[in-house]
């Protein structure tokens, strides 16, 4: 059985959305000289990370409503490194996608140590065709599933359809197919994200 750990390492420095300093995590290392203790100030949206509603919706619900069980199970993964702009309908229409896929997008963003202002994310209506399919997750090799949308309309339709956004997601060295996913949240209450472990195992049905 193969494992692939797509997720994101948590680093002072670290790639941020958009290089926002206010973004960076920070560690604070403290010693008596024989016991160390770190404490870890960070951004919920740090790294791999999980979505939930209340992130673009006004009174949106909280992270505690996203279940562990959607979280959990089949996904595929989607090769869409030819796409050069956002992922539209178009872009999706070539693969096999059925409702309750969670569907993880590799993207060049996965060859990108850098923030890219320009990154590849979905259109509004490759969003609203997943919402029609009814998948039951999305997840993006990026920082953010949408780019320079006026109102968000990317994140607003796939939580209007109960879809779970998963950003952050590191594909290089995965490829399209079939996979076995464990994406693993912290076990937070009342925010609106929450940073992830994501895993995928090859051969688990």
């Amino acid at each position: 059985m193969k494992m692939h750990d797509v997720t994101g390492t948590i680093y002072e420095g670290m790639t941020v959305y958009k290089n926002k300093p206010e973004k960076q995590p920070k560690f604070n290392r403290v010693t008596n000289g024989y016991v160390t203790e770190t404490r870890l100030e960070i951004d919920v949206h740090t790294g791999t990370h999980i979505d939930a509603p209340l992130h673009m919706v006004v009174d949106g619900d909280t992270f505690e409503s996203i279940s562990m069980e959607s979280l959990v199970g089949q996904c595929k993964v989607l090769d869409l490194t030819n796409v050069e702009d956002g992922i539209s309908k178009q872009d999706l229409e070539k693969f096999e996608i059925q409702k309750n896929d969670f569907v993880l997008f590799k993207t060049k963003n996965s060859f990108e140590e850098t923030f890219n202002f320009d990154f590849i994310y979905l259109a509004q209506d490759g969003a609203k065709y997943l919402s029609e399919i009814g998948i039951r997750g999305v997840g993006i090799d990026t920082l953010g599933i949408e780019r320079s949308q006026e109102g968000h309309p990317t994140h607003k339709t796939l939580f209007g359809n109960e879809i779970i956004i998963i950003e952050g997601l590191r594909l290089k060295e995965v490829e399209q197919g079939d996979y076995f996913m464990v994406a693993a949240p912290l076990k937070l209450t009342g925010t609106d994200a929450s940073p992830a472990r994501v895993l995928l195992f090859e051969g688990l049905q």
